[in-house]
C-alpha cells in the first residue's frame, strides 16, 4: 500500500472541485467540472509532523474543454488551523484540514533550506543547489503578488523561490535560461540559485520537470510598468511641456532598456545558437500569424472589419523577407518582465508565454517577436492614461507623443548594442508587432472592453503601409 498524508485521493478530489476555480492559476474558470475531470497523478511526502502538519507535494491532471491540464500543489494537512494559514485553507476530510502549504512561512523555509542544501525528498523529487550559494536561510518567505500561473515567495532582501503551479513535462525555460545566461557572465538577469525538480510522466516515460527555481531577488529595483505610467503621468500633468522637459522623461531608461534586451539576445546566441527560417519554414511562421488573426477576427467583430488589411499587411511582410534570423528569446518581453536596479535593467520571467507549449517556448524564434512585444508596452504604458471618453485632445496628443519617443529610444539602444538596427525589418517587424496587437484586442474584448479600442488603433495603423502603432 502506497504510504500517504492526509485523506484518500476521493475525497481530496471534492475538495479541490470546490476550491481550485477561485485560484488565479487555474486556467479552467468557468467550466463546469465535476470530480471525474480530475485526476491525482502522485502524492510525495514532503515532511511528517511539521510544525503539527503533514506535508506534501501533489500532482494534479485536470481534463478541461481545451485539453488536459497539469498542476502542482503543495498541501499541508493538520488537525488545528494555525491563524497563520487560515486563509488558505482547502478543505476538511475526517478531522483534518487541507490547506495551501506556501502560504506558511514554516513551509516556504523548508523549502529554502531544502534548495540551498540540496536536499532529497524521495522518490525522485530533489532540490538542486548550485555553487557557491550564498542566501539568508533565515528569512521570512512571504508569497507575493498575484502571479496568473505560478507563486513566488520573497525570502527578505536576498532570493525569490518561483513556484510552478502550471506544469509541462521537461525542464521550464525560466531554469534553462537563467542557467546559460549566468554561466555566460550575463550582467541582465538574476542569479540562479537552485531549483527544485522530479518526474512527471507523459507519453515517453518519466521526465524530470522544473518544479521550482530559486534566483536572486532584486530588492529597492523599480519595474518598468510602474516607471513608464508614472512618466506617462508627469507628462500629463504638464500641459504646455514637451515629454523631453518634463522631470520624469523615460527616453533615457528606454534607451537603456533597448542596450540592455540587445545584450541579453546576443548572449542567448552564445548560449543556444541561432538559426535562419527561409523558404518554406518562413512562410509557416507567417502562416501562423494569418491562421491566428483568422481566428481573432471570428472572435471579435472589429477585427473582422479589418480582415482585408490584415491580410494585406501580412502579404507585404511575406513580400518583403527573404529570411528570418531565429535564436532563443524571452517570448512574452513587455515593460512588467524588467526591472530597474542599481547597477541597470534586469530582465526576469523567461517562461515564455504561458498558455504555449513548451515546445514552442523551448524553440527558435526572431528576437523581432520580442521588440515587438516591447514596442506594444510603450503604446499601452502611454495609451492606457486615456482610456477615459472625456480625456481631451491636448493629453491624448501627449500620449502619442511620448508612445513615439520611447519607442524610438528603445529602439535606438538596441541597434546601438546590437549594431543593427530591427526598424530594418520594417514589415517583419510591423507583422510581430500586428500578431501581438491583434493578441491584444482579442484579451481586451474578452476582459475589458473599454480598453479594445487600445490595440484596436495599433492594428488600424500598422495595416496601413505608411502608418505607426
Amino acid at each position: 500500500m502506497t504510504e500517504r498524508v492526509g485523506a484518500p485521493d476521493g475525497d481530496f478530489i471534492a475538495m479541490l472541485v470546490e476550491y481550485l476555480p477561485g485560484q488565479r492559476w487555474f486556467s479552467a474558470k468557468g467550466q463546469s467540472l465535476g470530480p471525474d475531470a480530475f485526476r491525482i497523478l502522485n502524492r510525495t511526502i514532503i515532511a511528517r509532523d511539521f510544525h503539527d502538519a503533514d506535508v506534501e507535494q501533489v500532482l494534479l491532471e485536470v481534463a478541461t474543454a481545451t485539453g488536459r491540464h497539469l498542476y502542482q500543489l503543495w498541501v499541508g494537512w493538520t488537525w488545528h488551523v494555525p491563524d497563520r494559514v487560515a486563509h488558505a485553507v482547502i478543505g476538511a476530510a475526517d478531522g483534518r484540514t487541507a490547506y495551501d502549504a506556501l502560504a506558511d512561512i514554516n513551509v516556504t523555509g523548508l523549502l529554502l533550506t531544502s534548495v540551498v542544501h540540496g536536499h532529497d525528498f524521495g522518490p525522485g523529487v530533489r532540490a538542486i543547489s548550485e555553487a557557491d550559494v550564498a542566501v539568508d536561510t533565515d528569512a521570512f518567505g512571504l508569497v507575493i503578488g498575484a502571479e496568473q500561473s505560478n507563486t513566488s515567495i520573497v525570502y527578505g532582501h536576498s532570493s525569490i523561490l518561483k513556484v510552478f503551479r502550471r506544469l509541462d513535462p521537461g525542464p521550464n525555460p525560466d531554469a534553462e535560461v537563467h542557467r546559460a545566461l549566468y554561466a555566460v557572465g550575463s550582467r541582465h538577469v538574476a542569479q540562479l540559485y537552485g531549483e527544485i525538480v522530479g518526474p512527471v510522466r507523459d507519453g515517453s516515460g518519466d521526465t524530470e520537470t522544473t518544479f521550482a527555481l530559486l534566483t536572486e531577488f532584486f530588492a529597492n529595483s523599480a519595474d518598468g510598468w510602474a516607471m513608464a505610467t508614472a512618466s506617462v503621468r508627469d507628462l500629463m500633468s504638464e500641459g504646455d511641456l514637451r515629454a523631453d522637459e518634463v522631470g520624469g522623461d523615460f527616453a533615457a531608461e528606454a534607451y537603456r532598456l533597448g542596450e540592455a534586451v540587445a545584450a541579453v539576445h546576443a548572449e542567448l546566441v552564445r548560449a543556444f545558437g541561432t538559426a535562419v527560417a527561409a523558404g518554406a519554414e518562413l512562410t509557416a511562421i507567417l502562416d501562423g500569424m494569418r491562421a491566428e488573426a483568422e481566428q481573432a477576427a471570428d472572435l471579435v467583430p472589429s477585427l473582422a472589419a479589418l480582415r482585408q488589411p490584415i491580410r494585406a499587411a501580412f502579404d507585404r511582410a511575406g513580400d518583403h523577407a527573404a529570411s528570418l534570423n531565429l535564436q532563443r528569446i524571452h517570448g512574452d518581453l513587455h515593460l512588467g518582465q524588467v526591472l530597474r536596479t542599481l547597477d541597470g535593467w534586469k530582465i526576469i520571467d523567461f517562461e515564455g508565454e504561458p498558455s504555449k507549449p513548451l515546445a514552442f517556448r523551448r524553440g527558435l524564434h526572431s528576437p523581432l517577436k520580442d521588440i515587438a512585444g516591447m514596442l506594444r508596452s510603450f503604446d499601452y504604458a502611454a495609451r492606457g492614461q486615456t482610456i477615459n471618453p472625456r480625456t481631451d485632445a491636448q493629453h491624448r496628443y501627449r500620449a502619442t507623443e511620448w508612445a513615439a519617443r520611447n519607442r524610438r529610444s528603445f529602439c535606438d539602444g538596441y541597434a546601438l548594442a546590437a549594431g543593427s538596427d530591427p526598424r530594418h525589418a520594417d514589415s517583419m517587424l510591423r507583422a510581430f508587432e500586428l500578431d501581438k496587437a491583434i493578441y491584444e484586442v482579442v484579451y481586451e474584448h474578452g476582459h475589458r472592453p473599454l480598453w479594445e479600442d487600445i490595440p484596436l488603433q495599433a492594428v488600424v495603423a500598422l495595416t496601413n503601409p505608411g502608418g505607426t502603432a
